[in-house]
């Protein structure tokens, strides 16, 4: 792929969703201020004033209701659902643990982000890195909005990402990967900025079987996750090219799709 198609894609991409999420990020400028909950804990019985935000409603809120417990999402405003545009729960599949430094890629409006700040606490940090700026600038006043201290947003691409080498613990991504034209940048970089024997956890689109001809050529299509999501088997290739090792998928195709599937994968910096 020429690097004039690599920037077609990744422009194609970016206005995608700085379309969609304009309109939320007019709301986020008058959202009133609210507070994240421990994890773990319901946010309803803390507070009952957090349960009276605007809710996500029809097909989005049916989309993450399947991917996030009711109890983690109860504090989050709108402006944080609305957007959640994942195919999984990387927080969950995750394990974080107190303390941990965790790079979220390609992190949207922060769901993932919020949700993970939570699960590594005060002692712990979490980086979300975005390519578009509508995104990080609504990520930023969610932060502001949800009172996350521990949480800073990025502008920048995830084939150069604007983070530290080996400063990161955990590397989590929800269906974002699949949008980049040049994943073996992705995962090189990824292998670059994580301490060594730290994990990459990520939820992301793939094909369990021959990809349909000509759908990569499709632009709509790749900011609608399709046109740039690889065979499985292509997939951990892919991470194990770049060095990591122990790498699992575990797909599951979505119902009446002809072999699209969202994976969970895990993957390790070697120690050495």
């Amino acid at each position: 792929m020429s690097d004039r198609d690599a920037d077609e894609i990744r422009q194609t991409v970016s206005e995608s969703y700085g379309g969609r999420v304009r309109p939320v990020l007019a709301r986020a400028k008058v959202m009133p201020l609210i507070v994240l909950t421990p994890v773990g804990e319901n946010a309803c019985d803390i507070d009952d004033a957090c349960c009276v935000t605007p809710e996500p409603t029809g097909e989005q809120l049916s989309s993450i209701a399947r991917l996030y417990a009711d109890a983690d999402m109860a504090d989050l405003p709108s402006t944080v659902t609305d957007v959640a545009f994942g195919c999984g729960n990387p927080t969950a599949i995750a394990a974080l643990r107190p303390g941990e430094v965790v790079l979220d890629l390609g992190s949207g409006g922060g769901i993932d982000c919020f949700l993970a700040a939570k699960m590594v606490g005060p002692t712990g940090h979490v980086i979300g890195v975005d390519m578009t700026p509508e995104m990080i600038e609504l990520a930023r006043r969610n932060a502001g909005v949800v009172g996350a201290t521990n949480v800073e947003f990025r502008l920048g691409q995830i084939e150069a990402i604007p983070v530290e080498a080996a400063s990161v613990d955990v590397i989590i991504s929800n269906c974002v990967i699949n949008l980049s034209p040049e994943k073996d940048r992705v995962f090189r970089e990824a292998l670059r900025v994580l301490k060594p024997g730290g994990r990459l956890q990520v939820s992301d689109v793939v094909w369990t079987r021959s990809v349909p001809d000509g759908i990569q050529d499709d632009m709509e299509q790749w900011a609608g996750c399709v046109s740039g999501a690889l065979l499985e088997a292509d997939y951990v290739a892919a991470i194990e090219a770049a060095g990591f090792e122990r790498v699992v998928s575990t797909a599951t195709e979505y119902p009446g799709r002809a072999g699209l599937a969202s994976a969970s994968v895990i993957a390790y910096r070697p120690q050495h």
